[in-house]
């Protein structure tokens, strides 16, 4: 005989519903003088991840990248930024909702001072239209001191204070990576697209690049979808990894379940290797 009181029971908590990706990208396909370069690609990169698209050369990483940020208009598939449709959106557009691109290779205005780079950013400045410095004045220069303290919070952030007089075309490559990073949190970014952000860096500034990478997602909440070949660098820092390989995604998860998968190390190896190394 069933016992009444079991009835009185709690009920076991239900998990909570896991909430909807920042950023989804659904059944994208591009095509180039009839060469199929993304391949009905779908993922998804949850909100506060640091998540790593990676694959062997040609595998569509960078044509991904510019379906997503607008650059490109996917032939067919969808991308979604927090629920709102942004297929085909210009640039300029997609940057307003808060996803924000760097490149392989940086596009500094390299005749402007650091400090000036970053001040250039922020859309909508007042004295962008001629007649408010003359109608406006006391607004203008409050905006413009507001801006500028902004932006010298942010070099002091990514440590690039001591070149804040400097033109950008004379930095480094791994300071001018640091740079393109410095000009996206001028934004406000939601998330950050990062196109090979090791490529031509010195292990010294690649390691302050990774530190302030896991610093702006953990204390800023940022999101991050990065391309890299460093393997180590990605091992070490992403999670998930996504993999692509001839524009379609091969595979996803935990790094170690990825470095390991059979068809990850054939597409990238031949399957030569018994795992990749990092």
């Amino acid at each position: 005989m069933t016992n009444g009181r079991a009835h009185d029971r709690p009920m076991p908590p239900r998990a909570a519903p896991e909430p909807p990706p920042l950023l989804r990208v659904e059944g994208v396909s591009k095509a180039f003088g009839g060469q199929l370069a993304v391949n009905h690609c779908s993922f998804d990169v949850r909100q506060g991840s640091i998540t790593a698209l990676i694959g062997p050369n040609g595998a569509g990483k960078s044509t991904v990248f510019e379906l997503i940020s607008g650059f490109v208009p996917p032939d067919r598939g969808r991308v979604y930024l927090d629920g709102e449709d942004v297929t085909g959106l210009p640039p300029h557009r997609v940057f307003r909702r808060g996803l924000c691109r760097t490149f392989q290779i940086p596009r500094e205005h390299g005749s402007m001072t650091v400090l000036e780079n970053l001040m250039l950013v922020p859309p909508d400045q007042l004295g962008e239209r001629f007649w408010n410095p003359l109608l406006r004045p006391r607004a203008v220069r409050a905006q413009e001191r507001a801006i500028r303290q902004k932006a010298l919070d942010v070099l002091e952030l990514l440590t690039l204070s001591h070149l804040r007089d400097e033109y950008a075309s004379n930095l480094s490559g791994g300071q001018k990576k640091l740079l393109e990073l410095a000009r996206t949190l001028m934004a406000d970014p939601r998330i950050v697209l990062l196109d090979e952000p090791a490529a031509g860096v010195n292990p010294s500034l690649m390691a302050r690049i990774r530190d302030r990478i896991v610093h702006l997602n953990a204390e800023r909440g940022i999101t991050f979808l990065l391309i890299e070949h460093d393997i180590p660098l990605v091992m070490g820092l992403c999670d998930p990894v996504i993999v692509l390989n001839q524009g379609s995604k091969l595979a996803e998860g935990p790094p170690a379940l990825v470095r390991s998968d059979p068809r990850v190390l054939e597409a990238y190896l031949g399957g030569q290797y018994g795992a990749l190394d990092g």
